[in-house]
């Protein structure tokens, strides 16, 4: 399987899951829409701030205000 697991990074340090097996990831507007293989939707209002295809990885950050 090539789905990944994202996660948010937090300003003070350190990751937070946010969803695992996710299969897409679509900007919609100033948001990020992750898809999970299972079917399960998440907007998050961040950035992509890396991407590890070989380690099944997305990293996230929050937009700041």
């Amino acid at each position: 399987m090539c789905e990944s697991t994202a996660y948010v990074r937090k300003d003070e340090g350190g990751e937070v899951l946010l969803l695992k097996d996710v299969a897409t990831i679509r900007p919609e507007g100033s948001k990020l829409v992750l898809r999970s293989i299972l079917g399960d939707r998440l907007e998050f209002d961040g950035v992509i701030e890396e991407v590890d295809l070989m380690g099944h990885r997305i990293l996230l950050r929050q937009r700041q205000p």
